[in-house]
């Protein structure tokens, strides 16, 4: 996982190298077809990219995204009624049955299919319409690290391409450099922080609540603590009742218009006698984090997430858990 972790500027890197022809193919298919709506079918820290590429979509073009449970078509045989939408399946190994049924149901269904995969020869590539490799190479740690920032990328570069947002492509092709500081960071008093506790919240808002979500599953998976991830609008609506002294909270906050909200949560509960660290300078009582800019609102979040595996790591092996080997879990996961 560490040396994953260390490998990703070179592998956004390489997709930034190989990947447009098919990015630029599946943006200039979209924008034609137009979509009314999309859905997003993926499990996991996949499912954290869609909740990702959710945010991103409704704010550039304004088009809704709802993930649909892959089950709907799996195990109950349903057929959904998806003419005039576009379908994002994301799977670093394009292999589990429940992801490949749902995205067969949507092609037939007359939906603009388009698989987000670390292998282009995979099940889900032969029901799909397009392919996006996300070229992360082999990744072998469980936890998935290189797979869900290539997967986020091709994304994002998606959207921009089929926007044409200049100053978002501008930032994405910047990624490279600002992941080669960001997984240098060293967030050591938060690792301090975290100790022994075997329970805390991580928070977000809009793009940044999917990072908030991939951040929980890791220390989840990695570091058999009980995370828990909340938007920042939603945690005070009971879940921070379970706050007591120096119970830990990371607030994941992107540079962007959710910020200040965001900021104010994290110094309320802060205040209730949580150990808060916050991405966001705007904190007064919680602890500001070191964190890299990418030059974009829609791209901080995929830095967050280099500085937030650069630390789980760690916390990991300071527990003495094998984060590459965590207990009842494989690389790949079939459901159906």
């Amino acid at each position: 996982m560490r040396r994953e972790i260390l490998e990703l500027p070179v592998a956004v890197d390489r997709l930034l190298t190989h990947g447009e022809p098919e990015i630029a193919r599946a943006a200039d298919v979209l924008r034609d077809h137009d979509p009314a709506y999309i859905v997003s079918v993926a499990r996991g820290s996949s499912d954290h990219v869609a909740t990702y590429f959710k945010y991103a979509t409704e704010l550039l073009l304004g088009i809704p995204v709802a993930s649909v449970g892959p089950s709907v078509a799996s195990v109950y045989k349903r057929q959904m009624a998806l003419k005039n939408s576009a379908c994002i399946s994301i799977s670093q190994s394009g292999k589990s049955p429940d992801i490949v049924e749902l995205a067969r149901m949507a092609t037939a269904a007359g939906s603009t299919s388009i698989a987000l995969t670390n292998h282009a020869d995979s099940p889900l590539v032969q029901v799909s319409d397009f392919t996006l490799d996300i070229h992360a190479g082999a990744e072998l740690s469980v936890a998935a690290t290189k797979t869900f920032v290539n997967s986020a990328v091709s994304a994002i570069w998606l959207l921009a391409k089929w926007s044409k947002d200049a100053d978002l492509e501008k930032a994405i092709k910047n990624l490279p450099q600002a992941l080669e500081r960001a997984v240098q960071e060293d967030w050591s008093d938060l690792r301090k922080a975290i100790g022994t506790r075997n329970s805390l919240f991580c928070l977000g808002r809009g793009p940044s609540y999917a990072i908030s979500n991939e951040a929980a599953l890791k220390f989840k998976e990695t570091c058999q603590i009980h995370a828990e991830s909340y938007s920042s609008a939603e945690v005070l609506h009971g879940p921070v009742s379970i706050v007591d002294q120096g119970f830990p909270v990371i607030a994941m906050a992107a540079h962007d218009a959710a910020e200040p909200a965001l900021a104010s949560v994290a110094d309320e509960i802060a205040q209730k006698g949580g150990v808060v660290f916050s991405t966001s300078g705007l904190v007064k009582h919680a602890t500001p984090l070191n964190v890299v800019r990418s030059g974009h609102a829609l791209t901080d979040p995929i830095v967050m997430i280099a500085h937030f595996y650069a630390m789980v790591e760690k916390v990991a092996a300071a527990r003495g858990i094998n984060p590459d080997a965590p207990r009842h879990l494989k690389k790949v996961t079939e459901t159906v």
